[in-house]
């Protein structure tokens, strides 16, 4: 099984799906892989992108959504030939998360023929835009492709992601003052200021704050923007902020402490909630022992410093949490899974999927 799961992942690595079109191509051969195997796919899209939906087994069963994305981030040329050193999967989207994906779709296609537990492959193209409205997740919780419960794929390392933080995107535009280039201190330097801007987010009680599972916020200065001659001092500069807020913090609370900083005007570019699920779910639970299996401690003890796509599940009642296998270095140079790992979970996910009628009736 492992082999055809490492090909399967490694086909998918292999689409730059940082861009649309190759997304589509993921897609198209996903739905031909499923499809080859008995299983009918549907796609729809959302600004162009698809949201690809299958499933086995009976309707009257329980029913658990595999959540998973094709959609990755930019990476280097070379990042799109995957590469395989020991253990390691190398290539952009191997953690995060096609490495995940092609585990479900093996475990889908493995429980085709059984009786007992219905099972919702939900796939979309547009997990990592920065979008707020009409996203693929939304689009498949919204057409009702729910379930009793959900697992999104993320990057975990084998541990059940309870909580992730939420997201508050900013612009800010900063303000200063023009001068000639030749005699900066006659001006205010509005792309120095800019920086000042940032550390001071950095410091605000917002930033400052934990909580059981996350140390802090994290803040990231993602754009920057300023000046528009090189012989003059810069009197406007604008930078994204990428805020990842904790569940028990409030974004609009940490927009206003970020809007009474001086000389700055802020806008919200995204918001995403915080995910938080109930540990005690029967079906969390269940998830719980299958994981145990694997670890020498508790498996349910992360929280996701990511955003997560679960929250499009949560919003409508239906646990969901983010699980998937073990690696490093996603959004990075040098992202890779692990291998075994990949069995791993995709033996995990079988035995969940095979055990939950059972745990269930208990």
């Amino acid at each position: 099984m492992s082999e055809e799961l490492v090909a399967l992942a490694t086909q998918l690595i292999g689409y730059d799906t940082s861009e649309q079109e190759a997304v589509l191509e993921a897609a198209g051969f996903v739905k031909g892989w499923l499809e080859a195997r008995g299983i009918e796919a549907a796609t729809d899209e959302v600004r162009g992108l698809p949201v690809m939906r299958a499933e086995v087994g009976p309707e009257d069963a329980p029913t658990v959504v595999l959540h998973g994305h094709l959609d990755v981030v930019p990476g280097r040329p070379g990042q799109f030939d995957p590469q395989v050193e020991g253990d390691r999967l190398y290539g952009r989207g191997a953690y995060d998360m096609k490495g995940a994906l092609a585990a479900m779709l093996v475990t889908a296609a493995a429980m085709r023929d059984q009786e007992r537990v219905r099972v919702r492959l939900g796939i979309v193209g547009d997990e990592e835009s920065e979008e707020e409205v009409d996203r693929g997740s939304d689009r498949l919780v919204d057409s009702g492709f729910l379930g009793d419960f959900a697992i999104t794929g993320e990057p975990t390392d084998l541990h059940i992601g309870v909580e992730a933080k939420g997201v508050l995107a900013l612009r800010l535009e900063v303000r200063g003052t023009a001068a000639h280039g030749a005699t900066p201190w006659l001006g205010d330097n509005a792309v120095l200021k800019a920086l000042d801007v940032f550390r001071s987010i950095e410091s605000l009680p917002f930033a400052r704050q934990s909580s059981e599972l996350f140390d802090r916020p994290s803040i990231n200065l993602g754009r920057i923007w300023g000046g528009d001659a090189l012989n003059k001092v810069p009197d406007r500069c604008v930078i994204d902020v990428d805020i990842r807020y904790l569940p028990d913090q409030d974004s609009t609370e940490v927009l206003e402490q970020v809007r009474g900083l001086q000389d700055v005007d802020a806008e919200a570019l995204f918001t995403r909630p915080p995910a938080v699920v109930d540990r005690n779910s029967p079906f969390v639970q269940a998830l719980r022992e299958s994981a145990s299996a694997h670890h020498d401690g508790e498996p349910m003890s992360v929280g996701r410093d990511g955003a997560s796509d679960a929250v499009s599940f949560l919003r409508v009642g239906v646990p969901a949490v983010e699980f998937g296998p073990t690696g490093e270095g996603h959004h990075g140079p040098e992202e890779w899974v692990s291998i075994s790992s990949l069995e791993t979970y995709r033996q995990t996910l079988e035995t969940f999927l095979r055990t939950i009628p059972d745990r269930l009736e208990s």
